[in-house]
């Protein structure tokens, strides 16, 4: 577990490094994170390097949001005054995300049924 997550860590810290020297305009964790996903590609003997550490962090998933629940709360008066394009827009990409993902899932399928009608 313990090597699970300083390779998280790791990780993490490549990919800050990457986004200042590189001086990108994405977060330095998600610059990890595909660093992560490239490597679990590559060698599938990772991935159970960080099997463990992955099931202790999903058991405790509920305290990730606790930052959140505190921005909101901090930032309360801000939502209050936005409310409306803050509520437009969720809804908006959520509409939106749904249509990418009923796209997305009909060109898959169809691409399957014309590969086992062959």
């Amino acid at each position: 577990m313990t090597k699970a997550f300083s390779l998280l860590l790791l990780y993490q810290l490549a990919g800050e490094a990457i986004v200042r020297v590189g001086k990108l305009p994405i977060p330095g964790p998600v610059v990890g994170m595909i660093l992560l996903l490239a490597t679990l590609m590559c060698h599938r003997r990772a991935a159970k390097d960080f099997r463990e550490g992955a099931a202790v962090l999903l058991q405790h998933l509920s305290l990730f949001f606790v930052p959140a629940g505190v921005g909101v709360i901090v930032h309360v008066s801000r939502i209050a005054d936005e409310w409306l394009p803050i509520t437009l827009s969720i809804v908006v990409s959520t509409f939106a995300g749904m249509a990418v993902t009923v796209w997305v899932l009909k060109a898959m399928t169809s691409r399957r049924g014309a590969g086992e009608a062959r």
